[in-house]
């Protein structure tokens, strides 16, 4: 039998060692290990935490040091001639007479020689909000309620990482098994084939009988090959979810976790799901969106103290400038009037919060009925799963009779081939009903905020 091009690059790719067996527990951890989407996530919670940290530092105190220098070649003087300057005394009424001087002083005149030249300063300067209108802590609720939305998106995508991982290994079990309906298939219509022919060359069976198996025979080659490729490409998709090359050779273990028999099917709580704490985060941060815009409309108070040195400014050749000194501010700042830009944005955020409680109520509602519907799919596929053991017991009690019965003559090859078929198609049934009840089961975990 010649191979197909896919299967000899896929041989051709794979690696020489030995194939490796994972559990469903495995294939979840790995895949949450080396998934980018859970990567980011990780990533996005990490800055949200640095980010509050952020926010936090704004109630503490904010110290600075600076320093200033400049350089002139500016320079002068300035000055007042001396000389001798009259002195008035009073009289007996205690009026002075500018007429009348009573004697002169000598004043020996000012001479001020003055050049810039380098003058620096520097120092410390210490800032501290005191009161902001609520502005700091709005601000600071807002970034812890951003973490704690960021950790909830991370077991939000947490869940759907496992779902998938769960899919695709529950996918490479149903392609064995169904690879081993289609060999057992095989083997049945290769033996039958071998002794329709011998009663042929016996003269026991027309030819016509032969050609009928051979049919058969050839269309369960195709279902084989099908088979080998649906599995090799769950496989290929399962490397890729779990993080390995995708021509890795693995094998499963083909276990499912138990689904409990008298699992009580809830569909009136929602509580427990990543979504629903994430809108409740939303509308917190809404709610603190209009606190901090309406700090705009309050008052600000501020306190800031410095520490600085002062050198430079030559005065009649000594530096007149040579001192540190210590400041303090305290700012106060009362809005009055913005002709409606700070008050229009508090009714922006009102309208925004009520949007968001509106988008809260809806996807809340949307979400209840994803866990109806999945509950509901899930109580369908353990039905339909019991009916297909049940169909598959009722088809290996046929094609036992039917095979017994043609060996005896008393049935025909075609019904004897029909038998066999049912048989398939029920093994198959069973499989694939095997398959979808697990996967429904997942997705009522899900949607109930179970999944873990």
């Amino acid at each position: 039998m010649i191979l197909p091009l896919c299967c000899l690059l896929w041989h051709l790719a794979a690696p020489a060692w030995a194939q490796e067996t994972l559990s469903l527990k495995e294939c979840r951890e790995m895949a949450l290990k080396y998934n980018k989407e859970m990567a980011a996530s990780v990533k996005q919670t990490e800055s949200a935490r640095y980010t509050a940290r952020s926010y936090k530092g704004n109630f503490f105190p904010n110290f600075t040091a600076g320093g200033t220098g400049l350089y002139s070649n500016a320079d002068g003087s300035y000055g007042i001639a001396g000389g001798n300057l009259p002195v008035f005394l009073p009289d007996g009424t205690g009026q002075f007479n500018p007429g009348q001087p009573a004697g002169f002083a000598y004043f020996p005149g000012i001479s001020l020689d003055y050049k810039i030249g380098w003058v620096y300063m520097g120092g410390v300067q210490m800032e501290q909000p005191l009161y902001m209108g609520g502005k700091i802590r709005a601000a600071y609720k807002m970034s812890l309620l951003g973490k704690e939305m960021a950790q909830m998106n991370e077991t939000l995508t947490a869940t759907e990482v496992i779902q998938q991982t769960d899919q695709a290994y529950a996918l490479v079990v149903k392609a064995k098994e169904m690879k081993t309906v289609a060999d057992a298939y095989h083997a049945v219509l290769t033996e039958l084939h071998k002794n329709v022919e011998s009663a042929y060359k016996h003269g026991l069976k027309p030819q016509n009988d032969v050609l009928k198996v051979q049919v058969k025979l050839n269309e369960s080659e195709l279902g084989i090959r099908k088979a080998e490729n649906a599995l090799r490409l769950a496989t290929m998709n399962l490397c890729h979810l779990i993080g390995k090359p995708l021509t890795t050779k693995i094998r499963v273990s083909g276990d499912f976790p138990e689904i409990e028999k008298d699992l009580e099917v809830q569909v009136l709580d929602i509580t427990r799901r990543p979504e629903y704490s994430i809108l409740d985060k939303q509308v917190a941060i809404a709610r603190q969106q209009v606190k901090l815009n309406r700090s705009e409309l309050l008052p600000q108070v501020g306190i800031k103290g410095s520490y600085d040195y002062v050198h430079g400014l030559e005065l009649n050749n000594k530096n007149f400038l040579d001192k540190a000194s210590f400041s303090v501010l305290l700012n106060i700042s009362i809005p009055l009037f913005h002709f409606g830009e700070r008050s229009n944005k508090v009714r922006a955020a009102k309208a925004k919060l009520e949007q968001t409680r509106l988008q809260q109520q809806n996807l809340n509602e949307q979400m209840l009925l994803e866990l109806t519907q999945a509950a509901n799919n899930l109580d369908e596929a353990k039905l339909e799963s019991e009916l297909a053991d049940r169909s598959l017991q009722q088809a290996e009690e046929n094609r036992r009779v039917s095979k017994s019965q043609y060996e005896v003559g008393l049935e025909t090859l075609s019904d004897h081939l029909e038998a066999q078929a049912l048989w398939q198609q029920a093994y198959e049934t069973k499989v694939d009903a095997r398959f979808q009840l697990y996967l429904n089961y997942v997705a009522y975990l899900k949607a109930a905020g179970t999944l873990r």
